[in-house]
């Protein structure tokens, strides 16, 4: 994935059936390393070669740092569930944002010009690289500020960390994991990611992409190493309320996670972003990897390397992708409309409590919309960065009806539990029909939670963005006995 990038002005760039589980009598890239055209690869690695001290350098100040982060908060959450389905602690301000269609990647985020230039190409999310060790490309441009100007203009952010690199494959020059230290290793970089996107305004609930580049696949001890180094990775951000992905390569590392998708020994990620050069954008039938696997929006595909493309007039030199996959979450200002104070709820609905009130055209910062009771001519409610929610009624949205662009609809993705799969019902309880299936290891995108019939510990039921309902006994939510926070309830 890795290469050199740049921006020229131009005058004139579905899952199987499984047996399903809700009752209480069922028990359960390659081809990524790359540089831009024009740059000689012996230059290109030079410059490696004289900044590899550099990096080191920066490589102990990030671990000491990363490791220090972790000390500190670690009354986050609690230790993480089992593996592999880690539960993600979804702070009270957190959101998950998804993206459906195309998407490119670039080495250097453009400048914001570029991405207004680009509103007349087919894209509407961009891959950026965060941070990561073996990050090759500056980032001038990816700032708090740049960040926030491409969310106005209704993009989404996929974020992108090259952190440590399998000790059999990749560049020479990158730094390697090292296979006595790869759990810690996995979670120092998981650390830095959190620190990294949080500096450019990224939220918990986003999702951050570990690109694992190459590797001989013959070398049992490597193969342990990156997934060790992954699943560490998957269980910090998870500890820490955010969602994991890895970039692979298709016939490469994206089979050895597919390998031990159901093992007892290494936390599963929620998504995988496969690089496989072939030219077809299809999320399914991928060699190696069943349908039934990450097949929930959990999936990315780079399917044409670097090239250049021309939209608006400025040209850049991209990957093309194809995601329905979890991206990066950020908040939105608007404004308070209302002639009085408005009051924010700990729920979407004026009957929850007051826990703040915000002046007549006060900011807000949004990052998500969630249905509620009806306030005027809406019945949607806006859900703040601290956590607490405002009726649309009275916020300087678009739409004074509806769900407004490009606000998400608040979600908190979990893990299916049940390996054999869970069953979608139409209501919650098991005596309303089957009207789904969700595979083991699926996302459940769940938006609030109500009482139904008792599955095992629990008589929560978990409505999912689909509009269908599962038995929570099933998902890997914070609580197997009751309501979860932060998923609001029904």
């Amino acid at each position: 994935m890795t290469r050199f990038s740049s921006v020229t002005s131009s005058a004139g760039p579905g899952p199987s059936e499984r047996p399903s589980q809700d009752t209480p009598s069922e028990r359960l890239r390659w081809g990524a390393e790359r540089f831009h055209v024009g740059v000689p690869r012996s230059t290109a690695f030079l410059g490696d070669v004289m900044f590899r001290k550099q990096r080191r350098h920066r490589l102990a100040v990030l671990s000491v740092a990363a490791l220090c982060s972790i000390t500190a908060s670690a009354a986050l959450a609690p230790p993480a569930a089992a593996e592999p389905h880690t539960t993600v602690a979804f702070p009270s301000g957190a959101t998950a944002t998804r993206y459906t269609g195309l998407a490119f990647d670039t080495c250097t985020a453009p400048p914001l010009s570029a991405v207004k230039a680009w509103n007349a190409s087919p894209y509407r999310a961009l891959g950026v690289y965060i941070g990561g060790v073996n990050r090759t490309c500056a980032q001038p441009e990816l700032t708090a500020g740049w960040v926030a100007g491409v969310s106005s203009l209704k993009w989404r952010l996929l974020p992108i960390y090259k952190g440590l690199q399998p000790p059999c494959g990749a560049r020479p020059t990158d730094e390697k994991i090292d296979p006595a230290r790869a759990a810690s290793q996995g979670t120092a970089a998981a650390a830095d990611a959190v620190a990294q996107a949080t500096a450019r305004g990224m939220l918990p609930g986003s999702a951050f992409y570990n690109d694992i580049e190459h590797y001989d696949t013959t070398v049992s001890s490597c193969r342990t190493a990156v997934l060790t180094y992954l699943s560490a990775w998957t269980r910090e951000l998870h500890r820490r309320g955010y969602l994991s992905g890895v970039y692979m390569n298709l016939n490469n590392g994206a089979k050895h996670l597919s390998d031990v998708y159901t093992s007892t020994s290494f936390a599963r990620p929620d998504a995988l972003w496969v690089a496989r050069y072939d030219g077809a954008d299809s999320l399914k039938g991928w060699a190696g990897v069943s349908d039934s696997k990450w097949a929930v929006h959990q999936r990315a595909k780079q399917y044409r390397g670097s090239h250049d493309e021309t939209y608006g007039g400025v040209t850049l030199n991209i990957d093309n992708d194809r995601l329905d996959a979890p991206v990066a979450t950020v908040a939105h200002p608007y404004k308070v409309t209302s002639t009085t104070p408005l009051n924010a709820r700990s729920g979407p609905s004026t009957s929850y409590g007051s826990v703040k009130s915000y002046p007549a055209g006060a900011s807000l910062s949004v990052v998500c919309q969630a249905p509620g009771s009806k306030v005027g001519t809406t019945s949607v409610w806006n859900k703040l960065a601290d956590g607490s929610y405002v009726t649309d009624r009275y916020v300087s949205t678009p739409s004074d009806t509806g769900y407004s662009a490009p606000l998400p609809r608040c979600a908190y993705p979990y893990q299916v539990k049940a390996a054999g799969g869970l069953s979608e019902r139409s209501g919650p309880g098991t005596t309303y029909a089957v009207v789904g299936n969700s595979p083991g290891g699926a996302l459940a995108w769940t938006t609030c939670q109500r009482p139904g019939t008792k599955v095992g510990t629990t008589p929560v039921w978990d409505r999912l963005d689909n509009g269908h309902y599962v038995s929570d006994n099933y998902v890997a939510t914070p609580s197997s006995t009751t309501y979860s926070k932060p998923v609001p309830r029904c």
